[in-house]
C-alpha cells in the first residue's frame, strides 16, 4: 500500500477555506439567478458559452465536454431552454449523427437581463473581497489546478456576459 501524503495544517486550513468558499459562492450565485431570472447557474452557464463562440451554436457534444456536463444532463437542460424558447437543436451539417445547440436571440436578450444581477454577485461576493494580487493569484492557481485536471481551453473565448 502507497504511503498517504497527509495534509499539512496550513494545507487542511487551504482545503477546508477553498471548500466552504466554493459551497458558498455558488449557492449565492444559484439563489441569485433563481430568483432574478428563473433559472439555475447550470443554465445560465450554458446560455454564457453559447454566446461566446462564432455563430453562438456548438454541438452538443463540444458543449458537454466545455460544460463539463454528461450529455444526458446536457441533454436535460437544453430541453428545459428550448421549452423557454433561448435555444433551439438542429441537425449537425458535417455529422448526421450529432446536433447543435444554437442560443437564440430570446435566449440571448435573457442573458443580457441576467448577466448584471449575476456579475454583481460574483463582484460583490468575490472579487471585492480580494486585491489585485489576489486576483491575479486566484486566476493562476485556478489555471494550474484546470490544467492539471485536463481543463485548459475548456471555456470558450468571447464576448464577456459575465
Amino acid at each position: 500500500m502507497a504511503h498517504t501524503r497527509w495534509l499539512n495544517d496550513d494545507e487542511q486550513r487551504a482545503w477546508r477555506a477553498w471548500l466552504a468558499a466554493n459551497k458558498l459562492l455558488m449557492t449565492e450565485m444559484d439563489r441569485q439567478l433563481q430568483d432574478e431570472a428563473g433559472i439555475p447557474h447550470t443554465y445560465y452557464e450554458i446560455l454564457v458559452r453559447l454566446s461566446e463562440v462564432p455563430d453562438r451554436a456548438l454541438r452538443m457534444s463540444q458543449l458537454a465536454v466545455s460544460s463539463m456536463s454528461s450529455r444526458s444532463r446536457l441533454s436535460h437542460a437544453v430541453a428545459r431552454l428550448e421549452e423557454a424558447g433561448w435555444v433551439r437543436r438542429r441537425e449537425c451539417l458535417t455529422d448526421r449523427r450529432g446536433a447543435v445547440c444554437e442560443l437564440t436571440e430570446a435566449g440571448l436578450d435573457a442573458l443580457r437581463e441576467a448577466a448584471p444581477g449575476h456579475v454583481d454577485v460574483v463582484r460583490s461576493n468575490l472579487f471585492d473581497q480580494l486585491t489585485e494580487e489576489q486576483v491575479t493569484q486566484l486566476r493562476e492557481i485556478c489555471e494550474a489546478v484546470a490544467n492539471h485536471l485536463g481543463g485548459e481551453g475548456i471555456w470558450p473565448l468571447g464576448e464577456n456576459l459575465g
